[in-house]
């Protein structure tokens, strides 16, 4: 989401509450462990929780630093506590107040609290890919990094924005189209064997916190 006129005050009282969460999310477990909880109960938590993401490896496809906090912490934070692997691909630096530096240096810090590190951080900064609300992004060009950085790292679940964009900007709009234009190319593609899913983000109301529904999009290549 591109910046707005309230400055960077929202965005970094959201990273102290996911640290906040977290923090006490991790006391909680050393006190559950301190109380005697036996190993047996433990294990089968954890064995249930490893098998609902056995070999998901996740790709979080966004338009700017900031929509992985505001759009999609929980989905992050509920695949990395089922033992899923989850990558960052933000598909422009949020240069639309020329903070571009500042806000990919936010959005790492950002994934860190979430569980993804840097490594698995890719900010593209494209010339033809502007933050701006104005702008439909290239539905090829972004199909094509969507092709390179899920076929690089193995991908089977992707998720995004949904054809409205959550919040109607256009360049989250432009992320659900060559998303769904990735797909068609795909299926055009038999013989790849390797299944993929993406779920893109559809709000339930005007509000995107009040509820997401989900559109699921499945194929096998």
């Amino acid at each position: 989401m591109a910046a707005g006129p309230w400055g960077w005050g929202p965005a970094l009282s959201l990273a102290l509450l996911l640290a906040l969460l977290l923090g006490g999310a991790r006391r909680l477990r050393r006190r559950y462990a301190a109380d005697g909880a036996g190993p047996s109960l433990r294990g089968r938590a954890a064995a249930a929780a490893a098998a609902r993401a056995d070999g998901v490896r996740a790709l979080l496809v966004t338009a700017h630093p900031d929509d992985e906090a505001m759009f999609f912490a929980p989905t992050v934070l509920g695949l990395g506590r089922a033992g899923a692997r989850a990558a960052v691909l933000c598909c422009s630096a949020g240069n639309y107040y020329n903070q571009g530096e500042i806000r990919k240096k936010e959005l790492e810090q950002s994934c860190f609290l979430l569980g993804i590190p840097a490594s698995d951080v890719t900010v593209i900064d494209h010339r033809d890919l502007p933050d701006n609300p104005a702008v439909e992004w290239d539905t090829q060009l972004l199909a094509a990094f969507m092709l390179k950085h899920v076929e690089a790292n193995n991908i089977n679940l992707v998720v995004t924005f949904d054809a409205g964009g959550v919040s109607g900007h256009a360049n989250h709009v432009s992320l659900y189209t060559a998303l769904r234009y990735y797909f068609f190319l795909m299926e055009s593609k038999p013989g790849c064997g390797t299944a993929l899913s993406a779920i893109c983000w559809r709000p339930a109301s005007s509000h995107p916190c009040d509820g997401p529904n989900l559109e699921v999009m499945k194929m096998v290549m």
